[in-house]
């Protein structure tokens, strides 16, 4: 019976894995680093951590986000509901360049934040009248959603020498 239960254990840390990763292929965020913010004595302690991520179809815009991280053994195991508090600022960070079409609030990023219910996304839109990219993390639940929220700006500017500047209107499905 105890080989039956510490199988068991290791499927579901094993799928806890499988499940926390980012829903976009090849999109790792950059971790910048970590705080920790509530000590456990004998777990992982509750940390936030600061991520860069670059927009997939953006040349020239990066976002920064910062989101809780739970410790503990839940949270070392990956069992543990993350909160939905998650700051973001995206700026740009060379010249601009719009790759493909998009729809208004597209994602950006994905990464789920529990087991199987919860995921955090950053969605990108275009304030056409002002030729401004407009970015926002929330989070998300398949029964219960949640308000909170955080929206970042980018203003298409030119850079350098450069002195065409794209609109992001034209890129917008």
């Amino acid at each position: 019976m105890a080989h039956l239960s510490l199988v068991r254990v290791a499927a579901v840390a094993l799928a806890a894995t499988a499940f926390t990763g980012p829903a976009l292929a090849g999109d790792e965020p950059d971790l910048i680093f970590r705080k920790s913010t509530v000590f456990h004595l004998m777990s992982p302690n509750d940390k936030l951590a600061t991520y860069a991520v670059d927009d997939p179809i953006v040349d020239g815009v990066a976002c920064h986000f910062t989101a809780p991280e739970k410790g503990g053994w839940k949270g070392w195991v990956g069992l543990a509901e993350e909160v939905s508090d998650i700051s973001l600022a995206c700026r740009q960070v060379g010249p601009i360049k719009i790759t493909a079409k998009f729809e208004q609030g597209d994602d950006v990023f994905r990464r789920r934040r529990s087991l199987f219910f919860k995921k955090m996304q950053i969605v990108r839109g275009c304030d056409t009248k002002r030729n401004v990219l407009v970015y926002m993390v929330y989070s998300d639940r398949i029964i219960e959603g949640s308000p909170k929220n955080s929206t970042s700006t980018v203003p298409i500017m030119p850079w350098g020498t450069a002195t065409d500047v794209p609109k992001c209107a034209d890129f917008v499905e």
